[in-house]
């Protein structure tokens, strides 16, 4: 028997269903594109937790609203053998002493990446944070300048304090001070910090002017005192050549410093300071394929770079455009564009590999300085110029993104090497308080070597997870071993995290507006 059916109105009802196929295959196409482009990385996410992780570094007294809870008050009588209040500040990374030099170019690079991605920091709700994680530094800084050439640059020593595994609560290690001054001059360690406070001015100007204003003060008195006192702080300061030794000596801080005192200040004699001084100091000189808590020439040659689309500098064309000439070769031997012999080498997996120990630190300002000078070229409509061609913002901006996204995950070992981001991520990292139980919780004595004893050795994950923590990574090959006592993979420095942060609030824009652009191609159609 026939089967009855319904008459149907075929053009309506197809072209119903023809619209529902194709919304359904755009939004398909639309998902597939994010979730291959970017793997579904959330960099708020990762841009949130990296400022969480220089709370876990503070030293001193906690404030109110402290939001990592494993962590208590630490070193509140350091300076007091020597009378002065050095209470406060930042452990460089997983042990317990002050470090001037890495301290400073982390307040650097954190008010570098506010000053370059405010209006991002502030779209993901993180401006706050990020201000309160360079006061944190800018406060003990001004508290370590107590005269205008007397600069205190270490509070304990590391030999005592690598002897000892305990929590900074328990510290029972020296806190002896170190301090540079007229007949210990450190111009690389008075510079750098010029360089901080400098940034830092720039960073409170219009919220807080007179904070500000206080900055800039120390920053001018830190410069003239490096300047005119000259030598390298380790020279001056035996007990940090075996941690933080100024192999490049100070001329690249004193330039540094000089730069950022110019932007501050708008004062010509900076300018003019870093003009005249740009070849006999290796300004315009030395190309270099790294930039770090000691080698600053990269950095500086970027941002004088910059100064080029000024009708004001036009005057000093000539020797900008040789600081943009060295500033692009770093440029272009991470993109592996310059001469075989100068690009900087990658894993198998496209990491840049700069050296064995903690190479991540390299990245993650390589990343940075990747993502300004895309930005910058983008802005100004220009091109870089490479010996492998000529290259768009974009292509700086894809490689750069590549780099942040081998750090979340996208990489052989499908690992987050920002600890406590995504599913998987270093879980015994060489760190003496994440390691040990929590203060908190437990509020006994631990002493020196207990921790060595009962903690150290543990095959069991870190009790504490060390949110935003910037591991050291992988080696050459992309391997990368998860023990405690592989310090040169799994330890983490505050200089490490710090670049991100203005690199992972622009990433979380690049995406805010890309999902934007795929829902109004869904609006439109």
């Amino acid at each position: 028997m026939e089967k009855k059916t319904k008459p149907h109105h075929c053009g309506a009802s197809n072209k119903s269903n023809t619209f529902v196929v194709q919304l359904y295959l755009l939004l398909l196409l639309i998902t597939l594109n994010i979730s291959t482009t970017s793997q579904a990385f959330n960099y708020t996410d990762a841009l949130t937790k990296s400022l969480l992780y220089f709370e876990s570094q503070r030293s001193g007294r906690l404030p109110y609203n402290q939001r990592v809870t494993w962590r208590d008050h630490s070193g509140l009588t350091d300076g007091l053998e020597q009378g002065v209040d050095l209470v406060g500040g930042y452990y460089d990374a997983g042990d317990h002493v002050k470090f001037g030099l890495p301290m400073a170019f982390t307040v650097t690079m954190l008010s570098w990446s506010v000053i370059e991605f405010r209006q991002q920091i502030a779209a993901a709700g993180e401006l706050e944070h990020a201000m309160e994680a360079i006061k944190w530094g800018t406060d003990y800084i001004i508290k370590a300048h107590t005269s205008p050439n007397v600069l205190w640059a270490e509070v304990g020593d590391g030999d005592t304090d690598h002897y000892c595994w305990q929590r900074p609560e328990d510290m029972t290690t020296s806190r002896q001070a170190y301090k540079i001054d007229e007949t210990h001059p450190g111009s690389d360690l008075a510079g750098e910090t010029a360089a901080a406070m400098a940034a830092a001015a720039l960073v409170f100007k219009k919220t807080n002017p007179h904070y500000a204003h206080l900055l800039l003060h120390h920053a001018q008195q830190l410069f003239e005192f490096g300047d005119k006192y000259r030598d390298k702080y380790d020279g001056s300061l035996g007990v940090v050549k075996s941690y933080y030794a100024s192999v490049s000596g100070f001329q690249d801080e004193l330039l540094w410093a000089a730069l950022w005192l110019y932007k501050a200040t708008d004062n010509q004699k900076y300018l003019k300071y870093v003009i005249s001084k740009a070849h006999s100091f290796g300004g315009i000189g030395w190309a270099i394929t790294e930039f770090s808590w000691d080698v600053k020439y990269a950095g500086l040659q970027l941002v004088a770079s910059k100064l080029l689309i000024e009708e004001k500098h036009k005057q000093h064309t000539h020797i900008l455009e040789l600081y943009r000439s060295k500033a692009e070769h770093y440029i272009c031997s991470c993109l592996n564009k310059n001469n075989d012999t100068k690009n900087v080498e990658r894993t198998p997996a496209g990491l840049l590999y700069i050296r064995q120990w903690n190479n991540m630190q390299y990245v993650s300002t390589a990343a940075f300085l990747l993502t300004v000078y895309s930005d910058f070229l983008k802005s100004s409509n220009q091109k870089l110029r490479c010996h492998g061609g000529i290259v768009g913002h974009e292509e700086v901006l894809v490689f750069a993104k590549s780099q942040i996204d081998y750090i979340l995950g996208s990489n052989p070992m499908n690992m987050s090497y920002l600890v406590g981001y995504g599913p998987k991520y270093p879980q015994r990292v060489h760190h003496r308080g994440a390691s040990v139980e929590s203060y908190r919780e437990n509020k006994g004595f631990i002493g020196c070597t207990q921790g060595y004893d009962n903690w150290y050795g543990r095959e069991e994950p870190n009790p504490n997870v060390l949110v935003g923590a910037l591991v050291g990574g992988p080696d050459c090959q992309d391997n990368f071993v998860d023990q405690r006592d592989n310090y040169m993979q799994t330890e983490a420095c505050t200089y490490n995290t710090a670049p991100l942060v203005g690199v992972f609030a622009k990433f979380s824009e690049v995406e805010v507006q890309k999902m934007d652009q795929n829902m109004g191609l869904v609006a439109s159609y």
